[in-house]
């Protein structure tokens, strides 16, 4: 097989590199040139927001293109348009959050989508860039050469948004944590490394369509994720078991200022942890342990001196010391 990937060095786009690499696969990428390429791969330069950026691409046939693009839709748009003729496949991940808000515990892919920005488009927010997005690949490749990967939370290593890695390392500080409740409450994500083993399968297999990416519902718990971060860490970690209401009456913000978590019983813990993912399980998905990935994490963070190089507009900012030692005083 042989597969172009768009970026190829960062999180989602290096895992499908690494994953193909794995499967002897002709492996091209293009990017900047600002992260290291996994080794194996045919490197080409371009950025792909700049005139001529594409001009690299203009010899070459491919079985598939991978693209992890996230802003501005037009950029997938030049680049569809650009492929479309040379290569038969085109999987572009996007996400579950071009669902409308909120969809129900249980959405499909068939869910109503919000209203994309068009396929020429600039930077507009997340949810519509990523739904134009999908509109441009369709748009060049049709639906039948087209994969939409609508992926949910996405964890371990490389991870540049800084959702796991913050809890590994307040973990790894020691001292009691706060520990957002219940221990019960079950999560849904991927590990980026199942995610991309799913994608060079669905190339293989010439699947299409969309796919609701992420791990079955429950397949691990917060104090599942938790405890493996402890035990990983190999800290003195205590972890405090907090109610949502005491953590929402300080005003903590879920999912940012407390990664991965949302309150049970919202429209927010329905939309990112309880989406049917049924379609993606039928044909290949498999997720592995949360202990797994949490310990591989860490191992990958501590390789690189133990603080993860993050996305800056993206990584998530975590709690600050001062609250959580103020609630857990009070709780």
């Amino acid at each position: 097989m042989r597969l172009l990937v768009l970026g190829g060095t960062e999180f989602a786009g290096r895992a499908v590199v690494e994953a193909a690499l794995g499967r002897g696969w002709e492996v091209t990428v293009l990017n900047r040139g600002r992260h290291r390429s996994p080794a194996g791969v045919r490197e080409l330069r371009g950025d792909r927001t700049a005139p001529g950026g594409l001009d690299a691409l203009a010899d070459g046939e491919w079985d598939a293109v991978v693209d992890t693009w996230r802003l501005a839709p037009r950029a997938v748009r030049d680049a569809a348009r650009l492929l479309r003729d040379r290569a038969r496949r085109y999987v572009y991940v996007s996400s579950c959050s071009v669902y409308t808000w909120a969809p129900p515990a249980g959405y499909t892919e068939d869910a109503p989508v919000v209203e994309g920005a068009a396929p020429d488009a600039d930077q507009t927010d997340y949810a519509r860039d990523k739904r134009g997005g999908e509109l441009a690949v369709l748009d060049a490749f049709g639906a039948e050469r087209s994969v939409l990967v609508r992926a949910g939370l996405i964890l371990g290593p490389h991870e540049n948004v800084g959702r796991l890695p913050w809890w590994l390392a307040r973990t790894a500080r020691g001292g009691p944590v706060l520990a957002p409740g219940p221990r019960e409450l079950p999560l849904q994500y991927v590990d980026v490394r199942d995610l991309a083993e799913w994608i060079v399968g669905a190339v293989e297999q010439e699947l299409s369509g969309p796919f609701n990416l992420m791990s079955e519902q429950g397949h691990a718990t917060m104090g599942e994720l938790l405890e493996a971060c402890v035990a990983a860490t190999g800290s003195a970690a205590e972890l405090r078991w907090t109610a949502p209401e005491v953590i929402l009456d300080a005003g903590i913000a879920p999912w940012t200022e407390l990664p991965v978590w949302v309150p049970p019983g919202t429209d927010m813990h329905d939309a990112l942890h309880a989406a049917d993912v049924s379609r993606a399980v039928g044909t290949g998905l498999v997720c592995r342990p949360v202990g797994e990935t949490v310990a591989d994490t860490w191992d990958w963070l501590r390789s690189v001196g133990g603080t993860a190089p993050l996305r800056s507009e993206a990584a998530v900012r975590g709690l600050d010391p001062e609250v959580e030692t103020k609630v857990l005083g009070g709780a």
